[in-house]
């Protein structure tokens, strides 16, 4: 197999799996983190531990915050959360389309970045972004194949002018369509109840270690993660048993 249908392969591959990634990260950070922890070993990221937890909070919710914009701009199937196969009915190129091509991926970069950064450690955060680089280039290709045979020069034009990653302004287009609520409450409501739960476990850890006995406790992460949790399940239901969140064309 020449090297140019490997990468695809490769990449259609750890698209369809890519939720392992996100479980690596949390499973290791949170091994490297406890043991640290427990060990008393000198952290890198010297600031306090509660000032630490706003600042990844920060960095996760601004990737959050590049989802639901890239999200809620968007119409249907496309931009999606789609596990088995590549969809795109359209290509987007407006919006923040017009900014970068992977606007999706580079907030997933930011949500688990902040997550990475709660471990206090430098050479995991070097790794998380090596791999985090490493496993996305692959689904990015396999992406951008299938569409430039699917809109051919099109996606050619659009490509040419807009980075994968970093965004660049200068061509910004405004979006197409209007931004969509409903379209982020469908889609995009487990991101923020995933960040608060991951902070909650992470402040649990550091709290039981030094204290040297099991004490959860209902500080405001605490209760940030029941009000995400119930809004989850609401939003759960309304998607399931009612037609309140569909929105016709998006």
């Amino acid at each position: 197999m020449a090297l140019q249908e490997e990468f695809e392969s490769q990449g259609n591959f750890l698209f369809r799996h890519r939720s392992i990634l996100p479980l690596v990260i949390i499973i290791v950070g949170l091994f490297v983190f406890s043991i640290n922890r427990y060990l008393g070993i000198t952290y890198d990221l010297t600031l306090p531990y509660s000032t630490l937890e706003y600042c990844c909070l920060g960095v996760c919710l601004f990737g959050l915050f590049i989802r639901v914009y890239t999200v809620g701009y968007t119409p249907a199937n496309t931009s999606g959360r789609n596990t088995h196969d590549q969809v795109a009915d359209t290509l987007n190129t407006t919006g923040i389309y017009s900014v970068v091509r992977h606007p999706l991926y580079v907030g997933n970069f930011f949500m688990w970045l902040g997550i990475a950064l709660m471990t206090e450690k430098g050479w995991f955060v070097v790794s998380f972004i090596l791999m985090y680089w490493l496993y996305y280039e692959r689904i990015m290709y396999a992406e951008e194949q299938f569409l430039r045979r699917k809109f051919g020069e099109n996606y050619l034009n659009w490509a040419a002018k807009t980075p994968a990653v970093f965004f660049s302004f200068k061509n910004k287009k405004k979006p197409n369509y209007p931004f969509s609520w409903k379209k982020v409450l469908k889609k995009e409501k487990n991101g923020l109840l995933a960040i608060f739960i991951l902070l909650y476990i992470f402040h649990t850890i550091a709290d039981s270690i030094d204290s040297q006995y099991f004490q959860p406790e209902m500080n405001w992460l605490a209760f940030a993660t029941l009000i995400c949790g119930l809004s989850y399940m609401i939003l759960k239901f309304m998607k399931k048993k009612t037609n309140l969140l569909n929105e016709a064309g998006r």
